[in-house]
Formats: structure tokens, sequence, C-alpha cells
């Protein structure tokens, strides 16, 4: 099983990263997935998450309308398009995978992936 976070980054306040996290040995189009982040020195935040089917996403109160997650089954992908980023989104970003539904948590997600670096200078 393995979850692979991509597209992590340097960028000026204001700007985008597009996230992206492939996903191989489990079927992926059963689990529902999510983001979740680690900033120095403070506790892992939920980020976003999206039904097995794509028909649901979730977001935490500091990312809504600036973030958006996807995925495409057919591919095994999931994706996170940040925009608007601010210093504040400066963190280790990792993806989950769990079933029926993630956690806002993170406490027992059956799959996580190594992390992303998102860097967002003032």
């Amino acid at each position: 099983v393995q979850l692979q976070a991509s597209g992590g980054g340097l960028v000026q306040a204001g700007g985008f990263l597009r996230l992206s996290c492939a996903a191989s040995g489990f079927t992926f189009s059963t689990y529902a997935m999510g983001w979740f982040r680690l900033a120095p020195g403070k506790e892992r935040e939920f980020v976003a998450a999206i039904s097995w089917s794509g028909g649901s996403t979730y977001y935490a109160d500091s990312v809504k309308g600036r973030f958006t997650i996807s995925r495409d089954n057919a591919k095994n992908t999931m994706s996170l398009q940040m925009n608007s980023l601010e210093p504040e989104d400066t963190a280790v970003y990792y993806c989950a995978a769990d079933r029926p539904r993630i956690g806002v948590r993170g406490d027992g997600m059956e799959y996580w992936g190594k992390g992303t670096q998102v860097t967002v200078s003032s």
C-alpha cells in the first residue's frame, strides 16, 4: 500500500499550489480520502476530505473557499487545489485514506502517505 503526496513547494502569499496524492495497493475507489497538515509547534489539523465517490466534500473553516479537494477514481489520484495561500498554511501536508469516512481528528486512519512540504512566504 502506498500513498504518495507531491506538489508542495515554496510560494508567496496569495499564490497557489496543487497537491496530488497517488494511491496504490488498495481499492482506492472504495475509500474516503483526506488531507491533513502539521505545522511546527502545532497539532495535526484536518484540511479537507472527499467521499469515496467524490460526491461529498468537507473543509476546515480555515481553508473553506480557498482550497478545493477532488479525486479521480480511474487514475487512483486525489488532488488539493490551494489558492490564495497564506503564511498560516505553511505545513507538511499528508494524504490519508479510510473507510467509510475521514474523521477530522485523523485518529485511526487506515493509510497515511508521506508528507509534502508547503511553505508560504509573506
